[in-house]
């Protein structure tokens, strides 16, 4: 890489700048935040399209993809399995293309518009007083800089959607709720201290109940119908864009504020994705048969490792076949996530998320150095106390292979690679310690003391 001093010292300098602000507790308004990450990675956009090295797979996947929609071809089928998602952004790789913007910038503009959407999106996640700040800090976030300037992966992408789905779902109000299942457990355990199991557990779920209360909606429920429409509809963009965003669905799903909304939402998630897949035999020659083998693509995941983590032990650091280490480390990851949801269950939901989303990280068996940054707007909007040690370590090991390691030949990046892989278990605890442990069971506004039977009956009698 040609460039890898510059890009080095404009990273470096945005981490600093970022700490700095943090420090000084510096609030510019968003339209700063917004300049400086569009002059940051503008800059960076040059430089990388200018570089004699080209990522591999933005070169033989990425630009495969969008030239086969100029061709009116199937992206999945045309590239031999190169891409392996919906045509979502391949669509837009072939306009850019038909545009006649030259691969090495059209590529990288996708995401990098995506990725500056990102951070307004971020201040509104955040909400609060401090909502400026973080997005100041995500605009300089160094391997959001990596991902989208750089590499140009895919994952701004869907992470614009998604987040803006986490914004729409939770809607205006408090920027942080614990939902209603705290709330009815609360009550409950009350209600069964002054009425006993039967009479407190009718309470709750009888028609009119609390649990009915909380879950159904009363009066004019369109406005709420409507979010839960419209935060669907944007992770289902999320999941055309890749297929990673499935685990951002619960908790934007516990945003929303009825049974019915979740219900609309978890549709028009579904909706969108299958649209843009039935859209290929309009837009490019694709037969329903041709669908099915795209689809079947899609779905194959070879269980190569070696590239991080724990499994990278078990191969010394080098890529292979390994269904051994892949088949019960996919497991790891759903009893992982499972886990995360069992005990963030009283959480505000977007703690729910970065604590699944890093934990993915420390068990999954198999990464790429773009998979880092998919809790990164949700770490920097709700920093927890080893938030920056996280991404300072996550952002210096993925530079050091975009950067470092591409100065050299083929032999000698092998035999760093090999050393960078294992190099990554260093990682894992800080990642751990980062997840919002001490936000696990926040504090419950207290809640009116049932009254008792008895007293309960003297005020009826009274009135």
């Amino acid at each position: 890489m040609e460039y890898a001093v510059l890009t080095g010292i404009v990273l470096v300098a945005g981490v600093v700048l970022a700490l700095l602000a943090q420090w000084r507790d510096w609030r510019p308004s968003l339209v700063v935040a917004i300049l400086v990450g569009v002059a940051v990675r503008t800059l960076l956009l040059f430089t990388a399209a200018d570089d004699a090295w080209q990522p591999v797979d933005f070169m033989e996947s990425f630009k495969p993809a969008g030239v086969a929609i100029l061709n009116g071809q199937d992206p999945v089928l045309a590239s031999e399995g190169g891409w392996h998602f919906l045509p979502t952004i391949p669509y837009v790789y072939g306009f850019l293309l038909w545009l006649g913007i030259p691969w090495e910038f059209a590529g990288r503009l996708v995401t990098i518009v995506a990725d500056i959407a990102l951070i307004p999106l971020v201040a509104k996640l955040s909400g609060g007083p401090k909502a400026n700040l973080r997005a100041l800090q995500y605009a300089l976030n160094p391997l959001a800089l990596l991902v989208a300037a750089i590499h140009g992966q895919v994952e701004p992408v869907a992470l614009a959607f998604g987040v803006a789905a986490f914004v729409v779902a939770r809607g205006p109000g408090s920027p942080h709720r614990t939902g209603v299942t705290t709330e009815v457990r609360v009550r409950l355990r009350r209600g069964v201290a002054a009425y006993g199991w039967r009479s407190a557990l009718a309470r709750v779920i009888r028609p009119g109940g609390l649990l009915h209360r909380s879950l159904m909606p009363t009066g004019d429920d369109r406005h709420d119908l409507r979010r839960g429409m419209f935060a669907g509809a944007l992770m289902g963009l999320a999941l055309c864009s890749k297929s990673w965003p499935i685990w951002l669905i619960p908790g934007m799903v516990l945003l929303l504020p009825n049974l019915r909304a979740r219900i609309v939402s978890l549709f028009f998630t579904g909706l969108v994705p299958v649209l843009f897949l039935l859209s290929l035999p309009l837009v490019v020659n694709t037969s329903l048969g041709q669908i099915r083998e795209a689809m079947s693509v899609m779905g194959d995941i070879r269980p190569i490792v070696g590239d991080w983590g724990w499994a990278a032990q078990f191969s010394g650091g080098n890529w292979e076949l390994r269904p051994d280490l892949v088949v019960p480390g996919t497991y790891l990851i759903y009893a992982t996530m499972v886990a995360c949801v069992l005990l963030w269950r009283r959480a505000d939901p977007i703690d729910m998320t970065i604590a699944m989303l890093i934990a993915f990280m420390v068990v999954t068996p198999r990464l790429g150095a773009q998979y880092l940054m998919w809790f990164m707007p949700f770490l920097v909007a709700r920093p927890t106390r080893f938030a920056w040690p996280a991404i300072i370590g996550c952002s210096a090991w993925a530079a050091y292979g975009y950067l470092y390691m591409t100065q050299f030949d083929e032999n000698t990046w092998w035999a760093l690679h090999s050393q960078w892989a294992l190099a990554s278990i260093v990682l894992l605890p800080i990642l751990v310690m980062a997840m919002p442990w001490n936000r696990r069971n926040p504090t419950v506004p207290e809640l009116a003391t049932p009254v008792s039977a008895s007293a309960e009956g003297r005020m009826k009698s009274a009135v």
